[in-house]
């Protein structure tokens, strides 16, 4: 038994088991999903950033072809209203450049007023003899002679305001009305200029130039009605209308508003008569060949029964007016004063209409007439009897002045 057991090999101790160590394909397998969850995990970081990626190429595609789309509508929608955009454009420009153009003509002239005023032009100085003109809509100036006073008698009877009515007209509408006229040729002042100022002291609405009196002087006296008129008051407009025509003055206070905005404007009835070069006839022309062959015609102006100035050209007259040229007849010469100039001329037919019938039909249609005269006599023909009758017939209402716009 013993050699039994002694032949036996001794068990020996042996430490504690632990957790079986991985066999080779453990390890194999455990690498190789290892290496696949690494590539999985890498794969859709790259997939989500592809797809984020995608999605925000994809909103920048549909942004941008949504701005087309809108540009695109816009652009036919813009097409669409196209031409009343450009024309509203258009009309809008026009406008402002026309106020740009009337602002910066009105200070020019207003400066070189100034400058005259100052002593600079020595027929604006005199005339205003250092006052301030006063504000003024329009002034009316009423050609007229020392002969003349039953005509503006008929005047006052009409349309010219008497006394407070006058002066009512002045304060409150800012309308001038003045009878224009000079001085005898009689050294000291004679019998005739005697009776104009007992005539004035009375109704106190006469305008007095410094000018001799002569139906060949016309244009003269013209000139330094202007002169004198832009010396005296600051207007948007001048007027000149004979003593034989019959005037509207609500009219033509509303009228001359619509051209208030514009610069360089003369309003008249326009024309183109011939150049007469027979001597001993009516309106003959010295200068005849001043105007080209025999035959032609005058360049158009307003017909001088009637015209209005702007502000811009009365001051240019009255700043240039020792080197102004005068023809033979008046409304010739102002037209050679302004033909050169960048002036706006407005023909106005409501400024030449007969005489009843004519203005009295007009006025029943609803067109009242500016100013009423007979071509054939170059103004109201007698108008000393016939002007209640026309201002009856073809007379606004007393009342319309003071409603017109100014």
């Amino acid at each position: 038994m013993m050699a039994l057991t002694e032949r036996q090999p001794q068990l020996e101790k042996k430490p504690p088991r632990g957790k079986a160590p991985l066999s080779g394909k453990a390890v194999v397998a455990l690498c190789v999903t290892s290496f696949v969850v690494g590539l999985l995990l890498s794969g859709n970081v790259s997939l989500m950033s592809a797809s984020a990626s995608v999605s925000s190429s994809r909103d920048s595609a549909e942004n941008e072809k949504s701005i087309r789309v809108s540009g695109c509508d816009n652009k036919r929608k813009l097409g669409e209203n196209h031409p009343n955009d450009l024309l509203n454009e258009v009309s809008r420009t026009h406008e402002a450049i026309q106020s740009l153009d009337k602002a910066v003509s009105t200070l020019e002239m207003e400066m070189a007023v100034e400058r005259a005023r100052s002593g600079g032009g020595s027929g604006a100085a005199v005339a205003s003899g250092g006052r301030t003109p006063q504000k003024a809509f329009v002034v009316v100036g009423i050609n007229t002679a020392f002969t003349s006073k039953k005509r503006r008698d008929s005047l006052r009877d009409t349309w010219v305001p008497r006394g407070d009515k006058l002066r009512k007209l002045e304060q409150e509408k800012g309308i001038v009305i003045r009878f224009v006229i000079g001085h005898s040729g009689t050294p000291g002042g004679g019998a005739l200029d005697r009776a104009l100022d007992a005539e004035e002291a009375e109704t106190r609405d006469f305008l007095r130039l410094d000018h001799a009196e002569g139906y060949h002087e016309l244009s003269s006296k013209t000139r330094t009605y202007f002169t004198t008129a832009v010396a005296t008051w600051d207007a948007d407009f001048y007027v000149k209308v004979d003593d034989d025509i019959h005037l509207n003055l609500g009219m033509l206070s509303s009228r001359l508003a619509k051209h208030r905005t514009r610069p360089r404007v003369y309003v008249g009835c326009m024309k183109s008569g011939p150049v007469l070069s027979q001597k001993g006839v009516k309106y003959h022309e010295p200068e005849y060949w001043k105007f080209g062959d025999e035959g032609n015609k005058y360049f158009r102006h307003a017909t001088g029964q009637i015209y209005a100035i702007s502000k811009d050209l009365a001051a240019y007259i009255s700043i240039n007016q020792p080197i102004l040229h005068r023809f033979a007849n008046e409304d010739v010469s102002l037209g050679a004063w302004l033909i050169g100039l960048e002036v706006e001329h407005v023909d106005d037919r409501s400024m030449c209409c007969a005489t009843p019938p004519d203005c009295e039909w007009k006025k029943r249609a609803g067109n009242v007439c500016v100013a009423s005269f007979d071509w054939s006599c170059s103004g109201v023909c007698k108008s000393v009897d016939r002007m209640r009758h026309i201002h009856k017939a073809c007379g606004e209402g007393e009342g319309a002045v003071w409603n017109a716009a100014t």
